[in-house]
């Protein structure tokens, strides 16, 4: 199960550019993580600036 981001997030991108995957975009209200892609490495919760990224 893949991490998911939450509607805490502000958009800031961080955790995409830390995502050594590229499962991460830009969606409708807020980023997104492909579950097809995500590797579950935390890296994208780890950089969250909001903590908007739960665990799987």
């Amino acid at each position: 199960m893949a991490y998911k981001i939450g509607d805490d997030c502000i958009s800031c991108g961080t955790c995409a550019a830390n995502c050594p995957v590229e499962a991460i975009s830009q969606g409708e209200a807020h980023y997104e993580i492909d579950p097809e892609k995500c590797v579950e490495c935390g890296a994208c919760a780890a950089n969250c600036p909001v903590s908007a990224i739960a665990a799987p």
